[in-house]
């Protein structure tokens, strides 16, 4: 069966308003005779004359009648549906949103975010995913809304990002380490033991690069795949944990932190999302709150 030509809908909705074929040509920017076929077509499609002469005018017959209500709101309806969001209301928007995110920024960024969507949009869910490996797939998918992250490489044209912001790689150890004591030289520094982060099982990374013009190595000895998993480790032992300042500056607490004594690492953090949501009311002020709560938060 031939699918309907669903513009016939508009057509005839006029028709049946203005009750002239002349009418509602002007009103559509048909000539009279472009008009004429339109209502034949409809006519064979409804098998109902739909509009016949009475003197010098039309009258509907009682199957127009019939529809003339329903052919109104279906235009009413398909004009809605075509036409951009004009508004969004935070107080009835019911929906569930996941973030996907390396650990610490829920504990950073996370209190100040859910207290802003519960007051603006009472009926928001937010859902926080740990991220394990740096894949586009749950964003293609729709299993993941919005994620943070570092973009070290060209992302794909399907995914969009913003800078939330600038990060930069400072020491932690425990109160007790010997590092918490006088000044923290590149020497004292790399002849420390050492917990490095990385989730590929690498034993280098950014810091020692940085650390390499010093001249001096560091001497790694245990790799983990998380910030949170570092930052234990030099909670209970005596190695050093070179870890983002504001990513992790709830996991560090009851810990001592310092500069590095050379040029520290900075990497920036971003916010990634499907272009499919990039238009999305809903989706377009999450990414606002996420934006500001991001740039308001610091140590």
């Amino acid at each position: 069966m031939a699918r309907p030509d669903l513009n016939l809908l508009v057509t005839l909705d006029v028709l049946l308003e203005e009750g002239s074929v002349t009418r509602a040509g002007e009103r559509l920017a048909l000539s009279p005779s472009a008009m004429s076929r339109a209502l034949a077509r409809l006519r064979r499609a409804t098998g109902d004359p739909l509009l016949v002469r009475a003197g010098r005018g039309l009258v509907p017959t009682p199957r127009a009648v019939e529809l003339r209500e329903r052919v109104r709101g279906l235009v009413q309806e398909a004009e809605a549906v075509l036409r951009p969001v004009e508004s969004l209301d935070l107080a009835t928007l019911q929906r569930t949103f996941a973030l996907r995110g390396s650990d610490g920024f829920v504990e950073r960024f996370g209190p100040a975010l859910v207290a802003e969507v519960a007051e603006a949009a009472p009926g928001v869910r937010l859902r926080f995913l740990q991220k394990t490996k740096k894949d586009p797939a749950p964003l293609r998918e729709g299993i993941v809304d919005l994620e943070t992250g570092v973009v070290e490489n060209t992302l794909p044209p399907d995914v969009l990002s913003k800078p939330l912001f600038t990060d930069r790689f400072i020491g932690v150890v425990r109160a007790e380490h010997a590092l918490g004591a006088g000044k923290v030289t590149a020497a004292r520094y790399a002849a420390a033991r050492h917990v490095h982060v990385s989730r590929r099982g690498l034993t280098a990374g950014l810091v020692d690069e940085a650390l390499e013009p010093t001249g001096h190595r560091r001497d790694v000895v245990t790799v983990v795949d998380g910030f949170g998993a570092a930052l234990a480790l030099a909670r209970a032992t005596d190695l050093v944990a070179t870890v983002p300042r504001r990513h992790t500056a709830n996991l560090r607490q009851g810990l001592r932190s310092f500069e590095l004594p050379f040029r520290a690492p900075e990497v920036t953090v971003s916010l990634l999302w499907h272009v499919r949501l990039d238009a999305d009311p809903a989706h377009r002020w999450l990414r606002g709150r996420v934006s500001a709560v991001c740039h308001f938060e610091d140590d």
